[in-house]
């Protein structure tokens, strides 16, 4: 059988790329997420963990990509899978331990894999030593390390702060006889940011996975990390069209969350970041109005390496959109650095989100999503599965793990479909992810054509495809690290060039399931080697439905 990653030295050298002197690395950078709860189950009780991943990573590295990104694999109750974390310091017994973290790091390195790993310092979880300390009393060394508030007088929440997962954003704690603030789960306390102490503890937390080698950080909920100091009222947004489902769209967030001290926040992580030279921070940045302008901020003077935002993953995907995208990062900070992400563990996977069941291939839908992705300005996150174009699950509602969903459910399907175990082996029971009786989400039946066997002996597939147009970028510094001005093309094309000293490209991309065709520039010639079909007769270029062109233009 075909297996393109059966000596992955050779995949990882390829052939020598042209220099990147004086760039670094997470530049141009593509990483891909891996959802450990769902990656691969090594020992068969249905959850993916950390021996898992290491026997998978050379499977990883085939891929061309440049980095991991590991979702929390810390101490916790698992109440929000992770994201409520109990100890930042342990790994759960769930993902195995410390010594198999250790491993994972060495074997990543040496295929030439940097490792981020997750760090949530918006908030833990209520089982937390700090938070236990922190409730049981008003004075002391941790009681501040919360946010606290007293109840109005008639006994009411401080103010109309809303939970992102629904509700009030405040929970009355009978210990201190105070409210305490939590943007997401009542068990997801806020840590106070504004205590120095709180700071330099997170901080530590950092150091120490910091000082056994990890490459940098993901932050999460960069947006949520301060909030007005005042506790002021947020303003009413009234929906035009009735209550929407989940009712945080119903407020500005202009008090609980944005808060202009964030900057000096992120810069006093980045100088903590700069004692371990080359590692880096990726912040996630809301879908709030002004998403990239904010990122561009966040991510500029000294602040994050990059950040990425849930603004694409939140709109539909359309020609014109994409170019309000570009202009709106025209419009902000030029030393910001976008890293690009079309799907997360939050959200719906692209495939099913921007494209409609019964509108062309759903294979050159995946291969034109990666390709638009890796040729943007910026650097580029990859979730699991995206490489195999990987459809949202349909779960029931029995099957639903998630709080958000089932608290939402039916109107939110929550987040649970783009959670389910990563298909292996189509043929193997649960699609090769685990050799027990149940994973802890079901595998759709639609998953199991789609896995990575099956896709490994088709050389056209979506896998291979980005192998290929991954191989072949790493060839092009325009696209790595170059600049980006937009073209101007009719929809549903989409078109920019990258350019840098030594190379000029154009791209296009056709963002309908039909043929499409534009005039090929005079000074414009097509490029081979991609992966990507076109015709071109004469100076006329035709598209096929999602497909995709590059040019080299002539300098």
């Amino acid at each position: 059988m075909y297996n393109p990653y059966s000596d992955v030295a050779d995949l990882v050298r390829n052939a020598p790329a042209k220099p990147r002197d004086g760039i670094e690395w997470w530049r141009g950078a593509v990483i891909y997420q891996i959802y450990p709860l769902s990656f691969f189950d090594s020992n068969g009780d249905g959850i993916g963990d950390l021996p898992g991943i290491v026997g998978k990573l050379d499977y990883i590295a085939s891929l061309g990509v440049d980095a991991i990104w590991l979702s929390p694999f810390f101490t916790s109750p698992m109440k929000d899978f992770g994201y409520d974390v109990a100890d930042y310091c342990a790994v759960d017994p769930t993902f195995g331990t410390l010594a198999d973290f250790d491993q994972l790091l060495r074997r990543a390195h040496d295929l030439g894999l940097r490792v981020l790993i997750d760090q949530v310092w918006c908030h833990s979880s209520d089982q937390h030593p700090w938070f236990v300390a922190s409730r049981a009393s008003r004075v002391g060394a941790e009681a501040d390390w919360y946010v606290w508030a007293d109840a109005k007088p008639d006994g009411t929440p401080p103010n109309n702060w809303l939970s992102v997962f629904g509700g009030s954003a405040w929970s009355w704690d009978a210990r201190r006889r105070q409210y305490y603030l939590h943007h997401f789960l009542a068990c997801q306390p806020k840590l106070n940011l504004r205590n120095p102490a709180v700071v330099d503890t997170v901080l530590a937390a950092g150091a120490f996975w910091l000082a056994r080698g990890v490459d940098g950080f993901r932050l999460d909920a960069v947006d949520f990390l301060l909030h007005d100091a005042a506790l002021r009222d947020n303003p009413a947004l009234p929906s035009p069209n009735g209550p929407p489902v989940k009712p945080f769209g119903l407020q500005h967030h202009i008090h609980d969350m944005l808060h202009p001290d964030t900057n000096e926040l992120l810069r006093r992580i980045r100088h903590s970041m700069d004692r371990t030279p080359g590692t880096v921070t990726l912040g996630e940045v809301s879908s709030q109005p002004g998403a990239f302008g904010r990122l561009l901020d966040y991510s500029a003077n000294g602040g994050l390496h990059m950040g990425y935002t849930l603004r694409l993953l939140r709109e539909p995907l359309a020609a014109d959109g994409l170019r309000r995208t570009l202009d709106e990062i025209a419009a902000g900070n030029p030393e910001g650095w976008i890293c690009w992400s079309f799907g997360n563990h939050d959200a719906e996977r692209p495939v099913s989100r921007w494209k409609t069941a019964d509108d062309g291939d759903d294979r050159d839908f995946s291969r034109l999503m990666m390709g638009l992705l890796v040729s943007l300005r910026g650097s580029a996150c990859l979730y699991q599965g995206e490489e195999l174009g990987l459809p949202e699950a349909e779960l029931e509602f029995t099957d639903l793990r998630d709080p958000f969903g089932i608290a939402y459910h039916p109107a939110f399907r929550g987040r649970d479909g783009s959670r389910t175990p990563m298909p292996w082996r189509g043929g193997a029971p649960h699609a090769g992810f685990t050799s027990g009786a149940a994973p802890w989400l079901p595998v759709p039946v639609r998953h199991r054509s789609l896995a990575v066997d099956c896709q490994e002996a088709d050389p056209e597939s979506p896998l291979n495809a980005l192998r290929r147009v991954l191989r072949w970028r790493k060839h092009h510094p325009a696209l790595l690290a170059g600049e980006l001005a937009s073209v101007d093309l009719p929809p549903p094309l989409f078109g920019f060039e990258r350019h840098c000293a030594d190379e000029r490209l154009m791209v296009a991309c056709n963002l309908g399931p039909t043929p499409a065709h534009f005039a090929l520039p005079a000074d414009v010639t097509a490029l081979q080697g991609h992966g990507f079909a076109c015709a071109v007769t004469g100076n006329s270029v035709t598209l096929p439905g999602y497909g995709m062109f590059f040019g080299t233009v002539g300098i």
